[in-house]
Order: structure tokens, then sequence, then C-alpha cells
């Protein structure tokens, strides 16, 4: 009873900070003018993902760890579908994440060019729209079962909610939603490692002749050569990390997830676990966005002191950012 009740509790803050952070990670972006980008407009939909997992997935999963479903089949695999969903959501975020990232290095002078509001608004749009079409459809019309009937159905399962696999079923859905958009990122991220390693060498090489042409106006030119660079390099290195925490977390789960539905096996002891563990890096993101941004951790620290009592004046200042033009 007493590992029942410690497992409650820690799920439950797992779930607090889950949606605490990632309320924060919208905040911070709508509030600090600095965050208003058009990368952090990936970065906002990845917190919106983790948030709706926070509040619509996590609470079922935690009550199914606890105790027996209780809820029906229906409810059941409307829960099963939501965490397709938005697992699926959260890759392809990530796998435009590091696209946008490989044209802002790759091609700095046609960046603004290439990525354009309308562009984000529909690779958005699109990420969406696949992740729907990868769970609700599969599991509401028997797509991912032996036998081809809809999960979770069949006499003596009102007390049981399980997401069924089949070979082909796992094969498709882990392929494109996992391992083929795993291995882009990867290929991304190297290319964007290689050409930031000649950036540097190039500016390193650089200095010595700015010095000696003309050395008073050489710190400006390299300042203003380097800064977004730098800028750029921040960004990178953030969104890495993200994608890097992503992949531990998800990694163990997909290897499972891959083996359960070739073999037809449960594991019922060590599913769980890689499950969770595939949950708490919607807990990590807001936290690493401030430990690798400052930006988003000066954003942090004003949205908490607004929750101070007598903060009146930051609180009249954090209206004037969401409604500039409200008299």
């Amino acid at each position: 009873m007493l590992s029942v009740v410690i497992l409650g509790v820690t799920l439950s803050l797992l779930i607090l900070l889950t949606v605490f952070g990632n309320v924060l990670v919208c905040l911070a972006v709508c509030a600090t003018p600095r965050l208003r980008c058009l990368t952090n407009c990936f970065i906002v939909s990845l917190a919106i993902t983790d948030l709706l997992l926070g509040m619509l997935v996590l609470p079922f999963s935690a009550l199914l760890q606890l105790t027996n479903w209780p809820l029906g089949p229906t409810l059941c695999n409307i829960y099963i579908s939501f965490d397709v969903m938005l697992c699926t959501a959260s890759i392809l975020t990530l796998l435009a994440i590091s696209v946008d990232r490989y044209l802002a290095v790759t091609a700095p002078l046609r960046y603004s060019s290439l990525v354009l509001p309308r562009g984000v608004a529909i690779t958005m749009a699109s990420v969406w729209a696949v992740s729907l079409g990868v769970s609700f459809l599969p599991i509401h019309l028997g797509w991912n079962t032996v036998d081809g009937s809809v999960q979770n159905r069949g006499p003596g399962e009102e007390r049981e909610c399980k997401f069924a696999l089949n070979p082909s079923y796992v094969v498709v859905d882990a392929s494109l939603t996992f391992y083929l958009p795993l291995l882009i990122m990867c290929w991304n991220y190297l290319c964007i490692l290689r050409i930031a390693r000649a950036h540097a060498r190039r500016i390193i090489h650089a200095q010595p002749n700015l010095n000696n042409n003309n050395p008073s106006s050489a710190p400006r030119q390299l300042t203003s050569v380097t800064a977004m660079a730098l800028r750029e390099h921040k960004a990178t290195v953030t969104l890495a990390a993200v994608i890097g925490v992503f992949m531990v977390c998800w990694f163990p789960y997909f290897t499972l997830f891959t083996i359960k539905g070739l073999r037809n096996q449960d594991y019922p002891s060590a599913y769980p676990v890689v499950l969770w563990l595939g949950y708490i890096n919607s807990a990590l993101n807001p936290l690493l966005y401030a430990a690798l941004n400052r930006d988003f951790r000066s954003a942090y620290v004003r949205l908490l002191r607004c929750g101070i009592p007598g903060t009146f004046n930051c609180r009249t200042r954090m209206r004037l950012y969401f409604y500039p033009f409200n008299k």
C-alpha cells in the first residue's frame, strides 16, 4: 500500500511539473519580445504538445498504472489515440526543428526568404494532420490488431486497456514516425556540426588579417561577423540538446515497442518503465531551455516573480507585453 502511495505521489508531481513547465514556456515566448521568432514557433508547438500530453494522457496513464481501467473500452481507445498522436507530433516537430536549424546554418543569407511565417504555419498544420492520421484512424479501425478487430472491445475486456499491436503496424508506425525522422535529425545535426566548425576556423583565420589591415576597426568587424553566428550557434546547441534528450528518453520505448509487436509478446514489467521514461521527456524540455538559453532563463525569472504578491509593476509590464494596443 505504501509503495502505491509513493508511486502515486511521484507520478502526480511529474504531471504537475510537465503542465507547469510547458505553460511557462508558452508564456515566456509570448511575453518576451526577444523570444518571438519563427524558430520559437516550433518550440511553442512542442510545448503545447507536451502540455496536452500532461493534461490528456499522463493522468490516465497514472490511473492505469495504479489500478484497473475503470472508464470502459471507448475512452481507453481515445486515451491511447491521444498518446500516439501527441508522441508522433513531438517527433515530427523535432524533425521540423532540425530542418529549420539546418537551413539557418547552411543558408544563412537565404534563411529569411526560405523560412516564412506561412511556411511555418503549413508545416505545423501538416505535423498535426499526420499525427492525427496515424493515431485515431488505425486504432479505431482495427489496423493495429492481429485479427483486424478494434482493440479492447472483446468479452471480458471491460477492465483492461491495452495497446494491441501486429507486426505490419509496428514496422510501419515505428519506421515512419520514429526511426526515419531520427536518422534525418541526426544527419542534419552532423552536417550542422561540420559547417559550424568550418565557420569557427574561418573566423579564427580572419582575425589576424583584420588586425593587420585595420587594427582600430577589427573588433567591430569581428563583432558584426560573429554576432549572428553565435546567436544561431546557441539556438542550435539548445535544440540539439532537446533532440538528444528526446532520443535517450524515447529510444528504449520504441525498441521495446518494435520487439513487442514483432514477437507478439507482453512485457508487463519493462513496458511501463520505458513508457514513463518517455513521458519524463515532456517535463525535461522546459528545464533544458532554462539551462541552455539565457533568454528563456530570464523570461522564466520574470514570469515567476510576477506570481509573488506585491509585484504590481511586473504585472503591469506583462499586460503591456500581451496587450500592447489595449487602452
